[in-house]
């Protein structure tokens, strides 16, 4: 499994990642998942505070106990829950970000985080307080080195220009290419990696995603996914089915470090680490793909 190296840090991921989210609330069968990964090369392991409840922090902590010197752990901060309110809350204070590590520090069972990511994001926040809170952690030894995960280009620009992320995780692929038009040329010129998530466009980009397509994508009608799902068959090969081409096309760009697709099963686990193996788009390729898909624009969300 190749290895890059993640921004201007020390870390090198495999290209390939784990997206934790989709392991489940099950204890054994989340952890085979896991082990299955780490024996097929994979090393960069993403997961959240927010994801079952902080379930998904436990479980995999307690499948790498062991092991932890063996991967790359990111997870995220940033959603906090409220006792006696329902769903989550948006609090990128420097407070609730310095209590909030501790938790998933401890559901984690480990004394360190590799990556620590702000989970979204806007202009209103207190950027210069978010950014305090990270450094802080960094000269506490607490993290090693931290990120945001954000798809909107105005907030990616203002982390770019003031704080030392090392990272942005950006949904990114053949059927949503928002990233292409402004923030992979911006990191990419300050050395920034990407680590692309829905690599798969959320399973429609699948061997058995037509189902899926059926019920659109983003601003994607499902004829048009079944057009491009029918378009993009021609570049089915032996050695490279049509998940592992979306996956190679999120990797394709200098500036993605990782890719990041999730797996529910031990079947879908090896067939996304397969695509490390897969041959690489060739430029002419890249450029049909580009022809038959569209280069989403971003509206809302800048």
């Amino acid at each position: 499994m190749k290895k890059n190296r993640l921004g201007s840090s020390d870390l090198y991921v495999s290209e390939i990642g784990l997206g934790c989210m989709s392991l489940g609330t099950e204890e054994k069968p989340a952890e085979r998942l896991i082990h299955a990964a780490l024996e097929r090369g994979i090393n960069f392991l993403d997961t959240a505070d927010l994801y079952d409840a902080g379930r998904n922090e436990e479980i995999v902590g307690k499948a790498l106990k062991g092991r932890r010197g063996d991967v790359v752990l990111a997870t995220k901060v940033g959603n906090r829950r409220i006792p006696g309110k329902e769903g989550w809350s948006w609090d990128p204070s420097k407070a609730y970000i310095k209590t909030a590590v501790k938790d998933s520090l401890r559901r984690l069972q480990t004394d360190y985080i590799d990556l620590y990511q702000l989970h979204g994001g806007t202009l209103d926040d207190p950027i210069d307080e978010t950014i305090e809170a990270f450094e802080e952690l960094k000269q506490e030894g607490v993290i090693r080195y931290y990120g945001i995960s954000s798809i909107r280009p105005n907030v990616i620009r203002e982390y770019v220009q003031r704080s030392n992320i090392v990272s942005v995780m950006s949904q990114y692929s053949i059927l949503d290419r928002r990233p292409e038009e402004e923030v992979l040329p911006l990191l990419a010129e300050h050395g920034i990696s990407v680590i692309a998530r829905g690599p798969v466009a959320s399973g429609v980009l699948a061997e058995t995603g037509e189902g899926k397509a059926g019920k659109g994508y983003l601003d994607y009608g499902p004829e048009e996914l079944l057009d491009i799902r029918r378009k993009l068959e021609a570049f089915i090969r032996p050695d490279r089915t049509m998940s592992q081409t979306a996956i190679r096309y999120s990797l394709s760009h200098p500036a993605v470090a990782a890719a990041i697709p999730g797996a529910s099963s031990l079947d879908q686990l090896i067939h996304n680490a397969d695509a490390a193996a897969a041959p690489v788009l060739s430029p002419e390729e890249l450029e049909q793909i580009r022809g038959i898909s569209r280069a989403n624009v971003y509206t809302a969300h800048r």
